[in-house]
């Protein structure tokens, strides 16, 4: 058994405030209660770090469900909630609550509600009618208040610390799946609880693939090398990426990634409050295309990010954001040829009230190894 349990967590400050953000979402939405499901949306409205529950939030109480395994650890780490065991089904539980809470109309998460359990709540809410919401406690999550940045910080400083390191693993016949290992090592080594996502190294003409987990395809010379990888600190994510050079490269090499580097500065120089996604994409998307390579760069400039690694806000084609302080937020333009290469330069921003602070600092000149 995990003994989450007995993990030490400090209550999150901030919950008080995002339960009253969130109840004066309740009378637009029309419910008297909602229902939390989703794992990170869970964790940001209660502090909760296991795995296992569900929280119901009413205008004047809120309580978590959670089973034997996580009482102790929910009880220190929810204390704006009632704490309740559930001893068969979960979903019962929580009828049973509502029931007791005089709920009528129950909000639930539409986005993080399998049809299996759409049935199993069906088949315990009886007549109690449900109405289904759409990233109410997401768009809560997009502004990150201080001591989420203070995380986030932590986790993109603890990010380069692994980037200095890994350079020295780099070298002709280390394979992809090595190279990926020992970013993992040292981002551990460095203080993260882990990696942050599913890592990308990717070598040579596979570092054309936006996607390429890393294989046994061992670095060869003259080639790039592209890492995308991110720290997971209390629940929060950092992502960057940094694309190096082993051997001498040619003067294509040179100029596709001084296009991408020059993408990614004028993207940070022109961030600010006010801007939408879509002018954000813009700002690198277009430096791209000015020297030819628009179909050669095919995904989003950039995207939010927190306790999950692709959040809310986005910048893109087509994007609906419009940038705030307290957004924080990747930038990461990229040109992808296939039988070439391919060259990614990544780094994470908050957005502040006059501007962005980058938060990540590894070097952004091209590498030689």
């Amino acid at each position: 058994m995990k003994e989450e349990e007995s993990q030490k967590t400090k209550p999150l400050q901030g919950v008080p405030g995002r339960l009253a953000r969130l109840r004066s979402e309740f009378p637009a939405l029309g419910i008297d209660a909602l229902l939390i499901t989703h794992g990170p949306n869970r964790r940001y409205m209660t502090g909760f770090t296991g795995s296992a529950g569900i929280a119901l939030v009413t205008q004047e109480e809120a309580f978590l469900v959670t089973d034997f395994r996580y009482m102790m650890q929910a009880t220190d780490q929810a204390v704006e909630y009632s704490v309740i065991r559930h001893e068969a089904q979960i979903f019962q539980t929580v009828a049973d609550l509502t029931s007791k809470l005089g709920v009528h109309r129950l909000g639930l998460e539409s986005g993080h509600v399998s049809l299996q359990q759409s049935g199993q709540l069906q088949a315990a809410l009886g007549s109690l009618e449900y109405v289904q919401t759409e990233d109410v406690i997401e768009r809560l999550r997009d502004v990150k208040d201080e001591e989420e940045i203070r995380t986030i910080s932590e986790a993109a400083r603890i990010t380069d610390a692994a980037f200095t390191e890994v350079l020295n693993c780099i070298q002709p016949g280390v394979t992809e799946r090595r190279i990926a290992a020992e970013l993992e090592y040292q981002l551990r080594l460095a203080g993260a609880e882990s990696g942050g996502f599913a890592f990308i190294v990717a070598s040579g003409e596979r570092s054309a693939l936006p996607h390429g987990l890393a294989s046994d395809k061992e670095i060869g010379q003259n080639e790039f090398v592209t890492m995308d990888f991110g720290a997971n600190v209390r629940g929060y994510l950092s992502d960057i990426t940094r694309t190096v050079f082993v051997g001498q490269p040619s003067e294509r090499h040179e100029k596709l990634y001084a296009i991408v580097l020059e993408a990614n500065m004028k993207t940070i120089a022109g961030l600010r409050p006010g801007l939408s996604g879509r002018e954000g994409d813009s700002l690198g998307r277009d430096v791209i295309a000015s020297y030819g390579y628009r179909e050669q760069f095919g995904h989003g400039l950039g995207h939010g990010f927190g306790l999950e690694i692709h959040e809310q806000v986005r910048l893109s084609r087509e994007s609906k954001s419009v940038l705030v302080p307290g957004h924080v937020i990747t930038v990461e333009p990229g040109i992808y040829i296939p039988g070439f290469g391919g060259v990614r330069i990544e780094d994470d921003v908050l957005i502040t009230d006059d501007g962005v602070k980058v938060l990540t600092s590894s070097p952004k000149e091209l590498l030689l190894l």
